[in-house]
Formats: structure tokens, C-alpha cells, sequence
């Protein structure tokens, strides 16, 4: 039998579920379609629990979950969204790598050997049953970008073919306070691990190794080690993902430190210069050792869908989304094997039901039709919803807005409504209104380091030009203030995200924050759905503009 282990929020003060279950409206606006926060109750409580196995694809959970969604659309009353079908099927290959219990490094300064785990972690999307990465010698390749409206190029002049690039989180505008030089301290998507992987590939590196900070990456190591170890999941392809470097993975802090020093190169400030103009790569001499050997598995996952067909404009859609999968029975933490998932993203797959539950009692109809999506493999990459951007149900040029929700603050209720990218598009100001309707009000990501608009299935939405709203509360407490809610947020990053310990207990969820969430996205949505004269747009200096 599993250790339960009751979650953080039980310790923080008064956890009875908020007056919002009970009758009051405070901070929630009383519309004339609600939704009810006994559903969400009842839909985090069911997916979080142990019998879903923490909603790993290509698993028992994974059978489990989307059986369960289905069967709950039907009762809704919802149609399939995919013709006669409520999934859609995404093909994905699960490479469990297994590497070697080193890694081995000789440079002009000395030999450092590395311990899996500890010091770093490697992985491969290649469909490729053995990997051995023999004398690649390392590269300091700064940020590892290429970003020619910034006039930055951190490979420029070398020829990675057989090299391992090192290089580190984030982006260089994240210690600066210029705006302009690439964000500031506001994430691009150079900064996420997935580009540097990419552009890694594009250079012909045999490897890229990425340096873990806790502060820019925006998760500790923990995060890196049980995220990037053991079996992984990739969209199938028809090379087998043999284009990509052979190894990707990342170091600690400290192990970077070794391998540098071991380059006897002393006169360069390694971390300093590479968020400087003019940078280049830099060959470090030393040579690295390891390997991995790898078991594939092919198999569909599936998004579920389902849907309510306008009355007047059925051919234009509002598309609801939220993950539904997470980590699966993973590393044992504190006795607990189980990763729950609840806040992420039993919570946002809560909210989307709730949402469609109450659009379903809906006497008329809403003029556009309104989709409900439920993707895979967020947690693995948003493949899930990659896959669907790669193969959409519903065309793009006709989708007026994607509303996504992942990981909404349990915490109880919130004055503010934080939008993720906020500038990017007037879906921020259809969310403005909605929240002075609650008594809130707009604040842009208040952790803009951490890349957040990069880090959920919205940015698969906006890739294709789709206007994406990804919003919740959680920074401004309702009766506590910011302080408490900070220290709620870092709290839970900390320790308990993708961990164990993200689980739901009766009472442990102070359901205000989820609901008033819940009823601004519902009423978002209905606005949208029947004033058939809105199309937002993209504002002038988003990337995603020239996509619409």
C-alpha cells in the first residue's frame, strides 16, 4: 500500500474548502452559466487518485485516464470531436535509455569522472539501440543560440560534426535589465532547453550538454534527474529521430565547473562572457566518454476530444485544452512512488470538464462551436498537443482561440490573474474584462525567467498562429496578500513539483482560486463563442503574428 502523503497546503493555515463551495460569490462573478465547484472537486479527486497510476501514456494509467474522460464527455451530453470518435490518436515511441554509470573526461588540466545521476544526466530521441559517445571533445558554446535578429551567433566559425556542446540555461538577457537585449529577464524561447536541443541538431553536434541553475531553468535538479532518466517518449518519425544529436542531457552546476577546470583554460570567465556580444564558441580540449543503450516501444497515444456544435457558426471553434497526463510510478520519494499529478494537471483537466459540464446544461446553444481537448504527453515535450498542431481536427484559420489550463493555484482565492505572455495578443484584454467582472486584476508573469509561455500546450497553439490565452491567480491572496501567495509558489516549486508529494487529500485544495479561474475561462470562452464579430488578434511584435 502506498505512503500517502498529505500535501503542503495541509499546513498552511485553515484548509476547509473556501466559502465559494458553500454559497458565496466573493471574487467570483455570478454569471449566468456557472460552473460548479463541487465538479471540479470531484474531477481533481478522480484523476489524482492512485487508481489512475499518475497518468503515465503507454501505461495502465494512461488506459485508465482516457477511458474515464470519455465516459465522462458522454454523460455530459458532448459529441466526439473527431467524427464518430472521441480520441485522437498521437504515435509516439517510448525509448527507455539505460547509460552507463559514468562519464569520463580527460583534458590538458586533468580526468574528471562523472556519476549518472548525480552529476549529470543523458538521454537520446534517436531510435538507435546503442550509443557511444567515444573521445567527442567539448565546446563551450555559450547559450548555445543562434538569433540573427539579435545578431547572435554562438556557434559561429566552428564545425560540431563529432563535438559535444556545452552550453547554459536560459537566455543571455536573464541577468539583464535591458528589455531589448533579447527580453531581459523575460525568457525567450532560445531559453528553453527544447531550442538548444534543436539548434544543436541543426549544427551537427554529436552531443549537447546543458548547465542546470536552479534560478534561471526555473526547477531544481531533482526536476532534471527524474524528468530526463529512464524511459522517455517522442513523436514517431520516419528516420527515427536520426537527424538529433546522438546524446542531450544535462549537468550539475558543479560538474560544468570540473570539466572546464579540467581544460586548463584559466584565463576566461567562461559564464561571464558568453552573455556578452561577439561571443564565441570556445574548444575546451577535453574529451568525453560514455555511452547508452536503449529498448524502443511503439504504441498510440491518444488526446481525447469531444465538443458542442454552434448554432450559427459551426465551422469556426473555440478550443479549450488542459494535459492530462503526468509522471506515472517513478522514482520513490519519501516512500511514495506514485506521481498524482493533482495540481499538475489533475487541476487543469478539472477546470476544462467543469467548464464543459456547465456549457452543457446550456439551454442555447453558443454560436461557434466549442472544443474540448485533452492532450498526451505534455509532461514528456507537448507532443500531445504537438502532434495535434502537426494534424489539426479542426482547421487553424477557422480556430478563433485556443484558452489553455495548466496547473491552477490551490491556494484559495486570488486578486490577481496573471497571464502568461501578456502583450501577445487582445486576448489579454477579453481576459481583463472578465476579471474586473471578479473584482481582480491583470498582472504579466511575475517569473519571467522561467519561460512559462514556452512550458505549456498553448505554445503548440500559437506556433500556428492560433491566439492562446494562459492565465490563472496565484500571486496577490485574497485575504493573505503577495507575500503568502510568493511563498505558496516557491514553496511548491521546491517541493513538490513533479514530485510525489502532488497529490490531492480531502480538504487539502482550497478550491476558490481553481473556481474563479474556472468561471473567467467559461466566461472568456462564451463571450467569444457568441459574438461571432470577435477574431483576436496578434499585437504588432509578437513572433506568432505572421503565422495568422
Amino acid at each position: 500500500m502506498k505512503v500517502k502523503i498529505l500535501f503542503l497546503f495541509l499546513t498552511i493555515g485553515s484548509l476547509f474548502l473556501t466559502a465559494c463551495q458553500t454559497g458565496s460569490t466573493e471574487g467570483v462573478d455570478t454569471a449566468e452559466v456557472s460552473v460548479d465547484s463541487t465538479d471540479i472537486d470531484y474531477f481533481v479527486s478522480k484523476l489524482a487518485s492512485d487508481e489512475f497510476l499518475g497518468r503515465m501514456p503507454f501505461t495502465e494509467g494512461e488506459t485508465q485516464t482516457v477511458s474515464f474522460l470519455e465516459s465522462e464527455l458522454k454523460k455530459i451530453g458532448l459529441e466526439p470531436g473527431n467524427g464518430d470518435s472521441y480520441f485522437q490518436d498521437v504515435p509516439l515511441v517510448e525509448i527507455t535509455g539505460t547509460p552507463g554509470p559514468n562519464m569520463t573526461a580527460k583534458g590538458p588540466a586533468g580526468e574528471v569522472t562523472l556519476d549518472i545521476g548525480d552529476d549529470y544526466v543523458i538521454h537520446t530521441q534517436r531510435e538507435q539501440a546503442e550509443i557511444n559517445i567515444q573521445n567527442s571533445e567539448l565546446v563551450f558554446c555559450g547559450y548555445g543560440i543562434v538569433a540573427p535578429e539579435y545578431g547572435w551567433n554562438d556557434y559561429e566559425g566552428i564545425d560540431m560534426k563529432g563535438k559535444t556542446a556545452v552550453v547554459l540555461v536560459n537566455d543571455p538577457g536573464f541577468e539583464s535589465e535591458d528589455s531589448t537585449f533579447f527580453k531581459g529577464g523575460t525568457m525567450t524561447y532560445y531559453g528553453r532547453w527544447t531550442y538548444k536541443y534543436e539548434e544543436a541538431a541543426r549544427q551537427g553536434a554529436e552531443g549537447i550538454l546543458i548547465v542546470h541553475q536552479t534560478a534561471p531553468a526555473g526547477y531544481p535538479w531533482f526536476v532534471v534527474q527524474n524528468g530526463f532518466m529512464g524511459a522517455a517518449l517522442n513523436l514517431q518519425t520516419e528516420d527515427g529521430n536520426a537527424g538529433l544529436a546522438a546524446i542531450q542531457g544535462w549537468l550539475t552546476l558543479d560538474a560544468a565547473v570540473q570539466l572546464l577546470k579540467a581544460s586548463g583554460i584559466t584565463d576566461k570567465k567562461f559564464f561571464e562572457i558568453a552573455g556578452q556580444p561577439g561571443f564565441k564558441p570556445i574548444p575546451l580540449g577535453v574529451t568525453i566518454n560514455t555511452s547508452l543503450t536503449n529498448k524502443f516501444k511503439k504504441d498510440v497515444s491518444k488526446n481525447v476530444v469531444g465538443m458542442i456544435t454552434g448554432s450559427e457558426a459551426p465551422d469556426e471553434y473555440i478550443i479549450y485544452s488542459a494535459h492530462w497526463d503526468h509522471f506515472g510510478i517513478s522514482t520513490v520519494v519519501d516512500g511514495d512512488s506514485i506521481y498524482n499529478g493533482a495540481v499538475d494537471n489533475a487541476s487543469g483537466t478539472a477546470a476544462v470538464m467543469a467548464i464543459a459540464k456547465a456549457m452543457s446544461k446550456m439551454e442555447e446553444k453558443p454560436k461557434r462551436s466549442v472544443v474540448f481537448l485533452f492532450v498526451t504527453a505534455e509532461e514528456q515535450g507537448l507532443l500531445g498537443s504537438a502532434y495535434y498542431a502537426d494534424n489539426p481536427i479542426f482547421p487553424p484559420k477557422q480556430t478563433v482561440a485556443n484558452l489553455n489550463m495548466d496547473a491552477l493555484n490551490p491556494n484559495g482565492r486570488m486578486k490577481d490573474l496573471t497571464i502568461t505572455g501578456k502583450g501577445q495578443s487582445e486576448m489579454d484584454e477579453l481576459a481583463e474584462e472578465a476579471a474586473k467582472q471578479q473584482g481582480r486584476y491583470i498582472l504579466p508573469n511575475q517569473e519571467p525567467e522561467k519561460g512559462f509561455f514556452f512550458r505549456s500546450d498553448h505554445f503548440n497553439f500559437a506556433k500556428i498562429g492560433i491566439p492562446a490565452l494562459y492565465a490563472s491567480g496565484g500571486y496577490d491572496h485574497w485575504e493573505k496578500g503577495k507575500e503568502y501567495a510568493m511563498e505558496m509558489q516557491n514553496d511548491f516549486t521546491a517541493n513538490h513539483y513533479h514530485r510525489p508529494s502532488d497529490e490531492y487529500a480531502p480538504g487539502a485544495f482550497q478550491m476558490g482560486g481553481m473556481l474563479q479561474d474556472a468561471q473567467l475561462y467559461l466566461n472568456v470562452g462564451l463571450k467569444l463563442a457568441n459574438d461571432t464579430s470577435l477574431h483576436p488578434q496578434w499585437k504588432e511584435g509578437s513572433e506568432f503574428k505572421s503565422k495568422r
